[in-house]
């Protein structure tokens, strides 16, 4: 690896934005970490590494073997660190789900992850595939879930944020109170409503649904097709925005996603396809339908919370700022669900 000293950099729309990547120490031994983890994996490197840059995260291509397959090395900022440890866990808990990665540095956010193959979103784009393409990955994320019940105060412990619904409204409060975008009539505005957060929040812990572990940004770009290795299974990825809280949220970015894609009227079948392995457990679909709707509203503030999780030297710019306002006023925007 060594002999591609300066590998093409993509930084998408944040050419001006300073990460660790900047600094030639990190990028050394970075760079000399994943070189050594691949090594270990007994995998060759082969050709140009690609690098992509952004406030969240720096991710690094590493051709291997013939240079059609690769290893990804990915950095994550303090906040979001215990991906790395995380996606360890998560190879142990529901290996049918995930990736194993081959190395991880829980202490400094580091991790080396296989290649998982075709990205859903590829297959999405390739031709006329209709929304009922997501019916199955989101029965097996959903049994996913539902594996991970046990594992939530372990995955606690390895640094994943809690959102559970009764911390959301301590956390809408200071996420609004510490903006830089909202002006001060519109902060007075969400803040006179924190008793109706909290009023969903209290309404929707009382269908007694387990807290599990919400990815908390799950659209297509986040999910492998099935191979030929694992034909039918589908694989989740990129955990750095997790949380622990209702399970049900997830479907908040999935359901503004398909909707962008296909239209409003695919939302009810993709959420009771989600609910099929819910069922069963002594909720009507009644409950869970509006369990739904309330998770969903309230993973907004979670997302917001989400822009947080920034490289410290990359600070807190206008963007990062809007997308926490424009995150807390969706939560009282109309449902998606």
């Amino acid at each position: 690896m060594h002999e591609h000293s300066n590998p093409a950099v993509d930084r998408g729309n944040y050419a001006h934005t300073a990460t660790p990547w900047d600094r030639p120490d990190w990028r050394r031994d970075a760079l000399g970490w994943a070189e050594q983890a691949v090594a270990d994996a007994g995998l060759v490197p082969h050709g140009p590494r690609t690098v992509r840059v952004r406030p969240w995260s720096v991710l690094v291509r590493i051709p291997v073997g013939d240079g059609t397959a690769a290893a990804w090395f990915k950095a994550n900022p303090p906040a979001s660190a215990f991906e790395a440890g995380l996606g360890e866990a998560l190879a142990r808990w529901v290996p049918e789900h995930v990736l194993r990665p081959y190395a991880v540095d829980t202490g400094r956010g580091w991790a080396l992850w296989p290649d998982g193959g075709t990205v859903f979103a590829d297959v999405l784009n390739g031709g006329a595939v209709d929304a009922r393409a997501w019916e199955e990955p989101l029965r097996q994320y959903a049994a996913m879930q539902r594996a991970l019940i046990p594992h939530a105060e372990e995955a606690e412990a390895l640094g994943v944020p809690g959102g559970r619904p009764r911390m959301l409204p301590g956390l809408f409060a200071r996420l609004v109170g510490g903006s830089q975008v909202l002006g001060t009539e519109e902060k007075g505005e969400l803040l006179g409503r924190q008793d109706r957060v909290a009023d969903w929040c209290e309404e929707l812990e009382a269908f007694g649904i387990p807290h599990s572990l919400d990815h908390s940004d799950l659209h297509e770009a986040q999910v492998f097709a099935p191979g030929a290795e694992h034909p039918g299974r589908y694989a989740f990825f990129d955990w750095g925005d997790a949380v622990v809280g209702h399970p049900f949220s997830s479907l908040l970015v999935n359901a503004r996603v398909a909707r962008a894609r296909y239209g409003a009227e695919v939302l009810p079948r993709l959420r009771d396809a989600y609910l099929e392995p819910w069922t069963g457990d002594g909720h009507s679909t009644a409950d869970l339908r509006r369990a739904v709707s309330l998770a969903c509203r309230l993973g907004a503030v979670s997302r917001a919370g989400c822009w947080g999780r920034l490289f410290p030297e990359a600070g807190a710019g206008p963007g990062e700022g809007a997308d926490v306002a424009r995150w807390v006023r969706e939560l009282f925007a109309e449902a998606v669900l």
